[in-house]
């Protein structure tokens, strides 16, 4: 009899440890700022919603106050304020009052966002149909970003897919590292349709445009990695475009660099002149090989590596051969000009029309 009084205490109880459990993993915040713009931005939410919530319980409370104080049943008698110069001041000059106060600082962290002037490094950030290409105008390192989670991992077409990994649709392959406590300065535009770069800990959230370059700025004041994604619905593949931010101390940014720009592919060389004149019967020198497996390496393997963006993934005899069908005249052409989501050589303009053509024929001959 005993126990099963105690039963329902003891029930209740298991509740409420679980609950405690539950509400110690559970917050609800903007994500740490990591800039002085996010800072900004973080202190300027919290300080309106501090005078909504204050502007809700006075309004509300006096409303409340006069209905219970002032009502028919206790003989209370409305009083007349028609033309009361005294109350029409108050409620005109207050509301003003409040508002100055919370646009003075709106203002002045909208301008702060805006001014990009005098930064310490410039990256130019080109938004593509899906991907991002960073090219640091101070250290000659350019490439681009690719969405890294497995596909096995997204599609669920025939049954659930592979456990999600930690970071599941925001990591990428190669992120853009900057240096802790420098003033980056983006320069965003796109190449084909409107996406937008946003990194909230980074306090950037900038539209890039077609034919438009628009500029933003940060500087990160801690080292570690912030993640973010596409913040404009840009096609089928919106959900797949993330933004992952590396900030490194300035002795590791100065190794990456280097490092990075030494893996870049050599700029094309200069085409020869042609000889005034060549002798009878003699051959042309034929021209030196060029390697496509290095131009692979360096440029289509961030799309066909991982088969992602609709590109067939390298060495995938299944999803390459309707397209060895086509010929490889036409897979030149593609790869020249451009074709759906992948632009004209790969987004790297300064690849000669030779090495393209050798990186084509080297995924169509491993894939075949």
């Amino acid at each position: 009899m005993l126990l099963k009084h105690l039963r329902a205490p003891a029930v209740l109880a298991s509740l409420l440890v679980a609950a405690g459990n539950a509400l110690a993993d559970y917050h609800f915040d903007i994500l740490d700022p990591n800039s002085p713009m996010a800072q900004d931005a973080y202190d300027l939410h919290f300080g309106v919603l501090i005078v909504c919530v204050v502007i809700f319980f006075i309004v509300f409370g006096a409303m409340f106050w006069s209905i219970l104080k002032h009502r028919r049943s206790v003989g209370a008698k409305a009083a007349q304020f028609h033309e009361n110069t005294t109350i029409e001041i108050i409620w005109t000059v207050v509301p003003l009052v409040v508002l100055v106060a919370m646009a003075w600082p709106a203002t002045k962290t909208m301008l702060a966002m805006k001014d990009a002037s005098n930064p310490d490094m410039s990256i130019k950030v080109t938004a593509y149909q899906w991907r991002w290409e960073y090219d640091y105008q101070n250290d000659g390192v350019r490439f681009f970003s690719n969405l890294s989670t497995p596909r096995d991992q997204i599609d669920e077409r025939e049954g659930p897919g592979k456990a999600k990994g930690e970071h599941y649709l925001l990591e990428v392959d190669r992120p853009m590292v900057v240096p802790v406590g420098k003033k980056v300065r983006l320069l965003i535009t796109s190449n084909d349709v409107i996406h937008g770069w946003y990194v909230p800990q980074l306090g950037v959230n900038q539209y890039g445009i077609p034919g438009f370059v628009k500029d933003a700025w940060f500087k990160a004041e801690k080292v570690g990695t912030f993640r973010g994604q596409c913040s404009q619905i840009c096609g089928k593949e919106h959900g797949f475009m993330p933004i992952v931010v590396e900030v490194k101390s300035e002795a590791d940014y100065a190794k990456w660099a280097q490092e990075t720009k030494a893996k870049m592919p050599p700029p094309p060389a200069p085409p020869a002149e042609a000889p005034q004149q060549v002798a009878a019967g003699a051959a042309a020198a034929p021209a030196g090989k060029v390697d496509g497996k290095a131009t692979y390496e360096s440029v289509c393997t961030v799309c066909h590596g991982a088969g992602i963006a609709g590109a067939p993934k390298f060495g995938d005899k299944a999803a390459w051969a309707p397209r060895i069908k086509q010929g490889m005249d036409t897979l030149h052409a593609s790869a020249l000009k451009g074709k759906g989501a992948m632009p004209a050589k790969g987004g790297n303009a300064s690849l000669s029309d030779e090495q393209v053509k050798a990186a084509v024929d080297y995924m169509v001959g491993a894939s075949k």
